[in-house]
């Protein structure tokens, strides 16, 4: 479990396709990471199979994590929001994240909003549904909170304000018109969703 509160942004050093999967090396600079421990990258709960001494990590991303997520584009070099999981004495300063992404949104727009700002992204209807005003959302990773939500070509436009602090510490700053970015809904939808389904009546 995560929080969506990014620790740090660092460079893939290497990227290597095998088959259909993906092995990754990233320099997290953590010196106490243990194998088997599990590190949010771009937002996806990724298991490391190996370490060093210097906190350099590997992982293996599965043909069903390069689908559900922008990974599959990683390259030597490429930059990448990084957050450790939670302990249960930790404060929660963002909303509960998984790590389990559940698909992609384009950024559409990048406006400025004062000193912040405002980015707009195309969520497909399968993710739109579980999206309201002021509720939360994890993008690349980054706990944030939905200020408006529109109508849009696949499903629904959603507008998002980035203050500089969070502008400047992830990679949100580095993504072009475009670019695809992981989503992961609020689960708490997903679990109300799912437990009012034989009700059709609620």
């Amino acid at each position: 479990m995560f929080s969506g509160i990014i620790a740090r942004t660092v460079a893939v050093r290497t990227a290597e396709a095998t088959g259909g999967s993906l092995v990754v090396t990233i320099p997290t600079g953590w010196f106490d990471l243990e194998l088997g421990e599990s590190i949010a990258v771009n937002g996806v709960c990724l298991t490391v199979t190996e370490m060093d001494e210097a906190g350099t990590a590997r992982f293996f991303l599965s043909p069903e994590t390069l689908a559900r997520s922008n990974l599959g584009r990683l390259i030597t070099g490429s930059v990448v929001n990084l957050e450790r999981s939670v302990a249960l004495a930790d404060r929660l300063s963002g909303h509960m994240v998984q790590g389990h992404v559940d698909g992609k949104a384009a950024l559409v727009a990048v406006t400025p909003d004062s000193d912040a700002r405002r980015l707009e992204f195309d969520l497909p209807t399968a993710l739109a549904r579980y999206c309201v005003e002021k509720g939360s959302i994890s993008l690349n990773g980054i706990s944030l909170t939905i200020n408006s939500i529109e109508p849009g070509p696949d499903g629904a436009r959603i507008g998002i304000t980035i203050i500089p602090h969070t502008w400047d510490n992830t990679n949100l700053s580095a993504a072009a018109l475009g670019d695809e970015i992981n989503v992961e809904v609020d689960v708490i939808a997903k679990y109300v969703e799912a437990l009012c389904k034989p009700y059709p009546a609620l």
